[in-house]
């Protein structure tokens, strides 16, 4: 973790290829950046917990402080109607739409692969989705994303249950701003733009006439707040934490901000630059005492000339795959069941089988294919592992293939296996072999290749580009995927 008592400007990337605790180290960097103050007799507690907070974030507390009460599933209506939610409302002067505040955060953070949910602009990491009913839920994998909220709510409640504002519980206060860079992602929301907002007489006259007047304002943008508050506070640093920085055009989101990042060219500096903002024309110079860090997934190119750009005003941080932080697990799913003798022979080494998959994409794929270990670092069975290789890592890997399938098998170890124990087969061949000889009679095989000549050939043609298929098996966590051989092949 860097050392934020220098007194030098830091401006830091983390890279590597997904998977590598990037994102988590930002929310490490944040810990840093929080004071927890003690509560006094007079403040109220609940407030304290929810300023700064992210309407995201006071989304997460809704959902972990109703999981205590096993309500894990919530209809928007439910959420808006939670004291932190309106808390936060209210917070914010708001008493307007508060159904949209909520569906638009809700849908932002929600998986690319819901089923529920369709939306254009969705950040880069997801923390809801909605089932069929129309009820949201909490993604379990966001849970570790979430350690900090956890602690702070359960301090809050603990603070309410004893009621004695002279004990150690403290609530944090944050020298720091979040932001998910994605496609959509500019300037206007970075620094500053003109934006919508209700009229002053719309606001006091709640007539249907007036309810819609609306007038345009310069407002500013998460980094300009940030620098607002860090120059009025010089004797504390302040950070700006940019997940996915490529995502976005990184010259339109900074615009004239670009130069003045580097760290000679901050306020106060030999170099000092100041500008004037491009809506308000504002003069407006980065103070030196913030900081700047950001993650970049090396496995987007979509904005690699950037990287240039970047080099001159980032320190670039390599972060590789960590498999020695990963685990053994057995093939009975738990131990101490009896089930397994916890021998070698049952035992899947998590480390060695990344080690050995990654060995190989970066033999047929390149080093900026491989597999971090946040895809198995929560695999603590073997029914999570088969989870991950069906949902996350295949799909993964044949996206980066292009779907051929002789790449999949190299790097899954399939080519001299039996069909039954590939955990990628070549879906053609298997449509061949239901198609010329579907019932296993070969005395029908030869009648049937005739018959169906025409049809497999052009079918043949048409799945030259993904033509794997995922092992039922292993979708079924059945047969020989319940054995450890079958994964230990991978090391």
């Amino acid at each position: 973790m860097p050392d934020i008592s220098a007194h030098e400007p830091t401006n830091i990337i983390y890279t590597g290829v997904a998977g590598t605790g990037k994102t988590y180290r930002l929310l490490q960097i944040a810990k840093q950046y929080t004071d927890y103050l003690p509560k006094t007799e007079n403040e109220d507690l609940l407030e304290q917990l929810l300023q700064g907070l992210s309407w995201r974030e006071v989304l997460c507390l809704v959902f972990l402080d109703l999981r205590a009460e096993q309500q894990d599933l919530l209809k928007v209506r439910e959420i808006i109607d939670h004291p932190f939610f309106m808390t936060k409302a209210a917070q914010n002067s708001r008493d307007k739409n508060l159904d949209s505040t909520a569906w638009l955060e809700l849908r932002r953070h929600s998986p690319t692969n819901s089923q529920t949910v369709s939306f254009d602009n969705r950040a880069s990491q997801a923390y809801f989705d909605k089932d069929n009913s129309g009820s949201w839920y909490l993604l379990p994998e966001s849970m570790v994303l979430l350690e900090d909220l956890s602690q702070q709510l359960a301090e809050f409640q603990q603070a309410q249950s004893d009621n004695q504002p002279h004990q150690n519980q403290n609530i944090g206060q944050q020298r720091f701003s979040m932001v998910s860079f994605h496609q959509a992602y500019g300037y206007e929301e970075f620094v500053e733009g003109i934006r919508p907002v209700m009229n002053g007489a719309a606001q006091a006259n709640n007539s249907p006439s007036n309810q819609n007047q609306m007038s345009y304002a310069v407002q500013d943008g998460a980094f300009l707040k940030l620098c607002q508050r860090a120059a009025r506070d010089p004797q504390q640093r302040y950070a700006m934490l940019i997940d996915e920085i490529n995502r976005a055009n990184v010259s339109r989101v900074f615009g004239e901000l670009l130069s003045l990042i580097e760290p000679d060219k901050r306020a106060g500096k030999p170099n000092a630059m100041t500008v004037n903002l491009a809506y308000s024309g504002r003069a407006f110079s980065v103070p030196a005492n913030v900081d700047i860090y950001a993650t970049m997934n090396t496995q987007d190119h979509s904005l690699a000339p950037l990287d240039m750009a970047l080099r001159r005003r980032f320190r670039f941080i390599d972060c590789p795959p960590q498999p020695d932080l990963l685990s053994t697990i057995y093939d009975s799913n738990d131990i101490d069941t009896g089930l397994s003798d916890g021998s070698e022979a049952s035992a899947i080494d998590l480390s060695k089988l990344l080690t050995g998959l990654n060995r190989r994409i970066v033999q047929t794929l390149g080093i900026e294919a491989q597999l971090g270990h946040a895809f198995l670092f929560t695999v603590t069975q073997l029914e999570q592992l088969q989870t991950a290789l069906v949902e996350q890592i295949i799909p993964q890997l044949a996206q980066a293939a292009g779907g051929q399938i002789t790449v999949l098998q190299y790097i899954f170890g399939d080519e001299q296996q039996p069909t039954s124990k590939q955990f990628v087969q070549d879906s053609q061949a298997l449509m061949n072999d239901e198609l010329y000889n579907p019932l296993g009679n070969q005395n029908n095989a030869s009648a049937e290749h005739q018959m169906f000549a025409g049809q497999g050939s052009f079918l043949g043609q048409s799945m030259n580009v993904n033509s794997y298929t995922i092992n039922a098996d292993l979708i079924a966590r059945d047969g020989e995927f319940n054995n450890a051989a079958i994964y230990q092949r991978l090391y």
